[in-house]
């Protein structure tokens, strides 16, 4: 079998572990959503909205039901959520969300990643103001004007609406995601959804090159492979 074997048999080993990881974070947040409201994705508009988003990420319908099953029962993981804000190489600045059951592992495991790529952790709320707190919503379209009509007329409050390249891009504040999501979907009903999050945007981005660019994704990967780890903001300009 040789080398080309062992060559298809990391492959696996590697797509296997990613899987892993993408389960793993959406149990814990599938879990929390219906523990903090109501086990019933048709009640629970979070709860719905992270199905969705799951599906959409190939998460199988039995890691979906697991989760939200767990939730319905008695007991179970009590999941806290913690931020952790920090400037990473070459000056970039990150803000990771995690979803723990023992903090005391998880800032280990976070400032073992700063530590060994020269990043340093930050007091909470140093980092987060060089970011806007944003709902984000876009979609296939170019008529900016009907889709600021349909927000207007459900009483959405909009930060602002972006046409470009064939997308339509909805920014509003994040208590107005379901508001402004359900006005969409009612004003076009053969609207599919390309992006639909709640997310941190830097308002100014910074580019990295050689040695630091490196390190970068270096931090990023190690940071990825914490399991706790759900979300990682970052305001560095990666190549495509």
């Amino acid at each position: 079998m040789g080398r080309i074997f062992e060559k298809r048999k990391a492959t696996i080993f590697k797509t296997a572990a990613h899987r892993s990881k993408l389960y793993s974070k959406y149990g814990k947040q599938l879990y929390m959503a219906a523990k903090n409201g109501v086990p019933d994705p048709d009640a629970n508009p979070a709860l719905r909205s992270l199905v969705e988003r799951a599906k959409r990420e190939n998460v199988p319908s039995h890691v979906i039901d697991k989760a939200i099953q767990k939730a319905a029962g008695a007991g179970g993981e009590d999941f806290q959520p913690a931020r952790y804000e920090g400037f990473g190489p070459g000056g970039s600045l990150v803000i990771v969300d995690c979803l723990t059951d023992n903090n005391t592992r998880t800032i280990s495991d976070i400032r073992n990643c700063f530590t060994k790529t020269g990043a340093k952790l930050a007091a909470s709320g140093s980092v987060v103001m060089s970011f806007e707190h944003l709902a984000v919503l876009s979609f296939k379209g170019d008529n900016e004007e009907k889709v600021l009509e349909a927000l207007f007329a459900a009483d959405v409050a909009v930060e602002e609406v972006e046409c470009k390249d064939g997308h339509v891009t909805v920014f509003a504040p994040p208590v107005e995601f379901y508001k402004a999501k359900t006005a969409l979907l009612e004003a076009f009903p053969d609207l599919e959804l390309e992006v639909q999050e709640i997310t941190f945007l830097p308002r100014e981005t910074k580019v990295l090159a050689g040695d630091e660019l490196a390190l970068f994704e270096r931090f990023l990967g190690m940071l990825n492979d914490c399991d706790d780890v759900q979300e990682i903001y970052h305001n560095v300009s990666l190549p495509g």
